[in-house]
């Protein structure tokens, strides 16, 4: 397969792919360690921590001479609104739709959810993400139901094979960003608690690396408790098999992917297959960050609106958006003839395609509904083949957005309020017994002869017809 990089077996140790994934990145590292030079090219994990871009020995200057942008990244270039950005008065509206959305979220989710999705859609103002996460992925309800397991998490002893490796990940999440820029500050320490608590949360699962800066986004925006659930909801609810240890979920969704592009974008299906780019070279990198490695900070947070929100349908929408805004016409495939050149296109898209607005606008225009890819999941899950080295990926345990998940809540909640009925026994004395009715011999006799007998002859008179006659004594039963 290639040469690999040297000491690639000691860094896939603790760089979150599985062993079946394994061989793919090294032969990537192998192939461009050809190309570029084996002293040029190595993995991350095995470069001096010291020479991580973003450590203090990097961003010079004191403290008080860093200035940091809207969004708190050191040095960005975000410090201002860009083209297309709304106007305050709009962020207002947009903010007090929120709050009064919000203020009765039940009643919303019930009756009013397409008016929460289009919210989403347009973003979520910046000021009420820290309110509005948690209740879309349900991590409300999840803290409200286990009062105090935070806490008693983040207060216990970590295991030591997790914890280290998590430490020595702290420093490479979002280096460039206030929070996380010293090791005592209280980004770092409160992404270790988090990140710790998840691998005593669910130690099947231990630490997977993709969870650090989907952990620290959520540090961005909420204190570490309600980040903790939130991260919870996040590898359970939307992406369950994502971040375990054999990614199960992660290669149907690849499988997926293809099929998608071989429907949508059949031309660049076809360039892909070429030049031997497979979905594992970049599509695990998009999907468990949830794109927070990928793209601009602003789209990033729109990305995640909609994501928390419409669930993972999102990101096969950012994704193929991705795909035809570095692949889709015939210059840009033709200036891509091999792997690396491709795989450089789909990592190096021009800032100019990558507006805030007009991306979202592309994402959310894209032909896939939740139909179409629940059915081109069946049909995958059908031809993948059965490994016997891990568990099967069960894509029915994913739930497809908020008001899945808070509708799964509600269901939970009421039967686990519902208190069993105890069974009443009513014991009723017998009834004394009363002797049989006889039933009157009427066969062949009429109630006007029984009156006339019973009261004397009959009144003589006009004969009269029973057949025209109308009165209930005429009769014959």
């Amino acid at each position: 397969m290639g040469a690999q990089a040297p000491g690639w077996s000691e860094a896939a140790s603790h760089t979150g792919f599985p062993h079946i994934l394994q061989p793919v990145v090294a032969w990537v590292w192998g192939t461009m360690a050809q190309a570029l030079g084996e002293d040029l090219v190595q993995p991350f994990e095995l470069q001096d921590d010291s020479s991580s871009l973003g450590s203090d020995s990097e961003l010079s200057g004191p403290g008080p001479y860093r200035q940091a942008d809207r969004y708190g990244f050191i040095g960005g270039s975000s410090a201002e609104p860009g083209p297309g950005h709304p106007p305050a008065d709009l962020i207002r509206q947009r903010e007090m739709k929120w709050v009064e959305m919000t203020s009765h979220w039940e009643k919303t989710m019930s009756r009013r959810y397409k008016k929460v999705k289009m919210q989403c859609r347009k973003g979520i103002p910046s000021a009420l993400r820290a309110r509005c996460w948690p209740l879309l992925c349900g991590a409300h309800v999840c803290q409200k139901n286990s009062p105090g397991t935070y806490q008693e998490l983040a207060e216990a002893p970590g295991d030591p094979q997790w914890m280290e490796t998590i430490s020595r990940d702290l420093h490479r999440q979002f280096p460039l960003h206030e929070m996380f820029v010293s090791p005592q500050g209280h980004g770092q320490q409160g992404l270790l608690q988090v990140l710790k608590a998840y691998t005593l949360h669910r130690p099947e699962q231990g630490y997977c690396q993709a969870q650090g800066p989907v952990a620290a986004v959520l540090l961005m925006h909420l204190p570490p408790e309600e980040a903790f659930w939130c991260l919870v909801q996040i590898c359970e609810v939307y992406l369950p098999g994502y971040y375990g240890p054999h990614m199960e979920a992660v290669q149907l969704d690849a499988e997926v992917f293809m099929a998608l592009l071989r429907r949508l974008l059949p031309r660049v299906h076809k360039h892909l297959q070429q030049v031997g780019v497979g979905p594992l070279l970049y599509l695990p990198e998009w999907f468990l960050c949830l794109f927070a490695r990928s793209l601009p900070f602003p789209i990033v947070l729109r990305v995640w609106d909609a994501f928390l929100s419409e669930g993972v349908k999102v990101l096969f929408r950012v994704g193929l958006t991705l795909v035809r805004l570095a692949l889709g016409t015939t210059e840009q495939r033709l200036a891509c003839p091999g792997l690396l050149e491709t795989l450089g296109a789909l990592r190096a898209i021009p800032p100019t395609q990558l507006q805030e607005e007009v991306f979202m606008s592309q994402v959310h225009s894209m032909a896939l509904s939740e139909q179409d890819l629940q059915r081109e999941i069946r049909v995958q899950l059908a031809r993948l083949p059965e490994s016997t080295s891990g568990p099967p990926p069960r894509p029915q345990a994913r739930l497809p957005g908020a008001q899945a998940i808070f509708e799964a809540q509600q269901l939970a909640g009421a039967q686990g309020s519902a208190k069993p009925e105890v069974p009443r026994i009513v014991v009723q004395p017998p009834e004394e017994p009363r002797p049989p009715r006889r039933k009157p011999q009427t066969r062949g006799k009429t109630f006007h002869g029984l009156l006339t007998r019973s009261r004397g002859p009959p009144i003589e008179g006009p004969p009269r017809s029973h057949r025209g006659s109308t009165s209930f004594l005429d009769t014959r039963f």
